[in-house]
């Protein structure tokens, strides 16, 4: 059986030992029911992971010993940042957690015309500390130990500037042209993967796609939902560049 995994931001921590944050004291003790000398994994999301032992349990208070560091590495050799439009609750959940397993490097939200929600002050906060407990949680499952960078753009175009100079950009289209593939020799193994909400992007998105360099891709015939689309495509392209050996 395989320990568990857990994010710990405190690199001196991991190294030295100490307490564990009280949410992760919790997790560990009250819901896994580890107990004293029992051993866990900790990263802290900047590469690499720490084999420690819980020393001692008093209470809320959980301490572990000093940490033995593993540079184990297991993310994909191909990057992909996946610009997910604003879509309802658990389809963002769902896609985030998803696509963290898939290996997506960077997931980038932002509203469209067809969103149906909008977040703004005190909601904006609120959905991405959401957000960011479930990228976190996704690593300490499927044992990544790189976090990907979450980041929420207040319009659609707000993302064009930010875009990596290099790299295929690749807009989900169900009416775009069939039989587009991804190409096999990326010159850097970057992908921006562009996915609308629920109803998909307005004629206008897609033209504004166009012009910041995103090409049309049709996966088959079928119309994929929103919370299916980007991930087939991760699937086939992390299968495509031997990230997967079936």
């Amino acid at each position: 059986m395989s320990l568990p995994r857990f994010y710990c931001p405190d690199r001196i921590l991991l190294m030295q030992g100490g307490a564990l944050p009280r949410e992760v004291a919790h997790h560990a003790v009250r819901v896994l029911r580890r107990e004293e000398g029992e051993e866990l994994i900790l990263f802290d999301g900047q590469g690499g992971e720490f084999r420690t032992r819980i020393l001692t349990i008093e209470g809320p208070r959980v301490e572990v010993t000093a940490g033995v560091f593993d540079s184990v590495e297991r993310e994909s050799p191909l990057q992909t940042i996946l610009i997910q439009g604003l879509c309802a609750t658990e389809k963002m959940d769902w896609i985030f957690q998803k696509a963290v397993e898939l290996g997506a490097t960077a997931l980038w939200v932002a509203p469209t015309e067809r969103s149906v929600i909008r977040l703004k002050g005190e909601r904006e906060a609120r959905r991405l500390e959401h957000w960011h407990k479930v990228i976190l949680s996704a690593c300490a499952q499927c044992g990544r130990n790189r976090v990907p960078e979450l980041r929420f753009f207040g319009a659609l175009h707000d993302c064009w500037a930010k875009l990596p100079a290099l790299g295929l950009r690749l807009l989900l289209n169900p009416e775009g042209q069939p039989g587009r593939r991804a190409d096999p020799a990326l010159s850097d193994g970057t992908v921006i993967l562009l996915v609308g909400p629920e109803g998909g992007l307005s004629a206008a998105e897609i033209g504004q796609a166009h012009q910041a360099g995103f090409v049309d891709g049709r996966i088959g015939p079928r119309i994929l939902r929103t919370e299916t689309a980007a991930l087939a495509v991760l699937a086939t392209l992390q299968s495509r560049y031997e990230d997967w050996t079936l």
